[in-house]
């Protein structure tokens, strides 16, 4: 009870962020509002009941969106499609008992950080076309390659040619009063200890729209505000949804959607819960199988109801634990706000611009790629700042999983190079040279162990120390070998230390100690 006041707060701010992009998100995929909002629903509710995470916001992801539309353009229809995302979620169900959520663990920090950076970088660059008032792209677009079909620059410079100066009315008074309202003599009233400031912000920017600016030249259009599907009634809600259709569940094409989905759902998820667990502030570890597990059921349960795929989502998840949220309940109640607001006052939000929430994502992005963390990154080394700024600048181009793999390739060149250098050392003393063996050495260090055996000079003493070695490759083995029986004709004496974990064929023959 005592972090509820901080989650309920939180869940406003997220409710605000996730609104927007929920709708967006359907549009971009070829689907229907209504089917955005549900999928919401579902990743704040039924996702965050059963994840582990405390921090992270389940909801239709961005990175899906051109899976998501592909496939309902190839199934022919989107309740066929509904099918496809249910049989997802059985299949991210199965992977979790399979244990598969332990590939969370290979992506390297630096990785990890490049790609909250990235999207921190993203969201700033990607509010400058809503601030000007061109919101033909939809708010929450990560990719490169926009829905609208324009790149990131693109639409940049299609928006300074669109400038709307009441969107930038509004984008400034939003952005001014979420500044003031963080100074700490305004935040430590009783007033704003009460009340988010994000809402009062975001209510800021909504009356500038509706009262000041409504009957000027510089009011706002209808594709400037939030537009939530409206009905008069339960039973026109009802009649919206759609439900799956299992007619074609047989179908090869189902299956690849189901397992496309599943596949990238699951990794977006697991690389989202790793991302967060970074930034939490009790530095608190999510279970990845059991997160698996609440995305399976939450993917099942979208399915059925007709909602879209869902995933857990890092700008949502930001935004939560920018806004103070302390547990999971910050996001069922954000699934609760999204339930009963959109059936009950559609037409409230609907008043909200475009622009106010392009400045709440903002601030979420400068708090993802503070300058500070570049600095952080660049004092530890390059091993660990090429591969962040890799990662960074591969997802400001592509999208996030590209980036993301980018970066682990640059990543993983480093430990590989690292484990050439570190695989055994060299020294000498006159004429005896001493090759001491690590506890491991594979493959990838047989050529820099030949080079530096070749290197030796005629008459010289050998001692190859393998005792510390419990792991020698069978390539290794093989190059000592052969060095074994070359050294005689240079005359070169060759004395290998074997250990008992590693004993070879070789080393028995070879002049042990």
């Amino acid at each position: 009870m005592k972090t509820l006041r901080y989650d309920i707060e939180a869940s406003i701010v997220v409710f605000l962020v996730a609104l927007p992009l929920c709708l967006g998100i359907a549009l971009a995929s070829g689907a229907s509002p209504i089917s955005g909002i549900l999928a919401g629903i579902v990743g704040g509710i039924v996702v965050g009941a059963i994840s582990g995470s405390q921090l992270s916001v389940s909801g239709p992801a961005a990175g899906l969106t051109v899976i998501v539309a592909a496939a309902i353009q190839d199934l022919g229809s989107f309740e066929i499609f509904l099918s496809a995302v249910v049989l997802a979620g059985l299949i991210q169900i199965l992977l979790s008992y399979a244990k598969a959520g332990a590939i969370g663990y290979l992506f390297p920090n630096a990785v990890i950080k490049g790609m909250l950076s990235a999207i921190g970088i993203i969201l700033i660059i990607k509010q400058i076309p809503h601030a000007f008032g061109a919101d033909t792209d939809y708010l929450g677009d990560l990719d490169f390659f926009q829905s609208d079909g324009h790149t990131t620059f693109s639409g940049l410079k299609i928006a300074i040619n669109q400038i709307s100066p009441g969107a930038m009315v509004v984008f400034a008074t939003t952005l001014f009063s979420l500044l003031a309202t963080q100074h700490p003599k305004i935040a430590n009233t009783r007033f704003f200890k009460a009340v988010p400031s994000s809402l009062i912000s975001i209510i800021i920017g909504s009356l500038v729209s509706t009262f000041l600016l409504s009957n000027t030249t510089w009011a706002l259009t209808a594709d400037d505000l939030v537009n939530v599907p409206t009905a008069n009634s339960m039973g026109a809600w009802i009649s919206n949804l759609h439900f799956p259709d299992f007619s074609q569940v047989g179908s090869h094409n189902v299956w690849m959607a189901a397992i496309t989905i599943a596949l990238i759902a699951s990794l977006e998820s697991l690389l989202s819960v790793c991302a967060i667990d970074k930034l939490d502030p009790q530095h608190r570890v999510t279970p990845p199988n059991r997160e698996l597990l609440a995305q399976g059921v939450g993917n099942l349960c979208a399915g059925l109801i007709g909602g879209l795929p869902v995933t857990a989502v890092i700008v949502r998840s930001s935004a939560n634990i920018e806004a103070g949220g302390k547990t999971k309940t910050s996001a069922i109640i954000h699934g609760a706000w999204l339930l009963v607001c959109v059936m009950f006052i559609p037409n409230v939000l609907n008043s909200i611009p475009v622009a106010s929430l392009a400045a709440l994502l903002v601030l979420v992005g400068y708090k993802l790629a503070t300058p500070a963390l570049f600095q952080k990154m660049w004092r530890e080394g390059l091993s660990q700042f090429l591969p962040f700024i890799a990662t960074v600048v591969a997802i400001l181009f592509t999208d996030l999983l590209m980036g993301v793999a980018f970066g682990l390739v640059i990543g993983l060149g480093f430990v590989l190079r690292a484990n050439l250098k570190s695989a055994f050392f060299v020294a000498n003393e006159g004429n005896t040279y001493i090759i001491k063996l690590q506890q491991k050495v594979t493959f990838v260090n047989k050529l820099r162990l030949m080079r530096t055996l070749e290197k030796l000079p005629k008459g010289a003493t050998v001692v190859i120390d393998g005792t510390k070695s419990f792991f020698i490759d069978h390539d290794v083995i093989d190059a000592i070998g052969e060095f074994c029986t070359v050294g005689k004709h240079k005359g070169i004496e060759v004395i290998v230390k074997r250990s008992a974990h590693a004993l070879v064929p070789y080393f028995r023959r070879s002049s042990a100690t």
